[in-house]
């Protein structure tokens, strides 16, 4: 592994701020970037530490944190014990998916809502109604979307 120069790291630190203006820990963003440009593809707890120059508990955290979403995945290389992480193949997909399933429940809560507030005058339900449409749309549209990408180009991954 060779060290990663300037303009590579720059572009980590870019990403891990723009991810954590989305909500997500710096090291969490970091990781992402450097999977996104290492090579090899797979890096190990150790390696993730010593270029990002964090804790290894602190990659512990971060990887922990990236792989129930499935855009992260831990392999295990043979004759090797420790374990290594990358970005999986339809990660950023998978990621997608689980971001429309909360676009479902929180569809769900906002008609809870409207329920609560039946007997409300229409300019109290208005702001509810407008984000039940919403994101009663962008249940219908994401999905949808989403399908057509893996369709482009046979991205078709299950």
């Amino acid at each position: 592994m060779s060290e990663p120069t300037e303009a590579e790291l720059a572009f980590v630190d870019d990403l891990a701020v723009f991810f954590e203006h989305e909500g997500m820990p710096l090291i969490a963003g970091r990781v992402i970037g450097w999977l996104l440009i290492c090579d090899p593809p797979e890096q190990s707890a150790a390696a993730l530490a010593e270029v990002l120059q964090v804790s290894r508990s602190s990659i512990g955290s971060a990887t922990r944190m990236l792989t129930p979403s499935g855009l992260v995945e831990g392999v295990r290389k043979r004759g090797h014990r420790q374990e290594y992480f990358r970005i999986a193949a339809d990660g950023w997909s998978r990621m997608l998916e689980r971001r429309y399933a909360q676009t479902t429940r929180f569809r769900q809560v906002t008609e809870r809502g409207l329920t609560a507030l039946e007997e409300a005058s229409p300019e109290r339900r208005e702001r509810l109604e407008n984000v039940h449409e919403l994101y009663g749309f962008l249940e219908t549209e994401l999905p949808a979307m989403l399908d057509r990408w893996r369709n482009k180009e046979g991205k078709n991954t299950p």
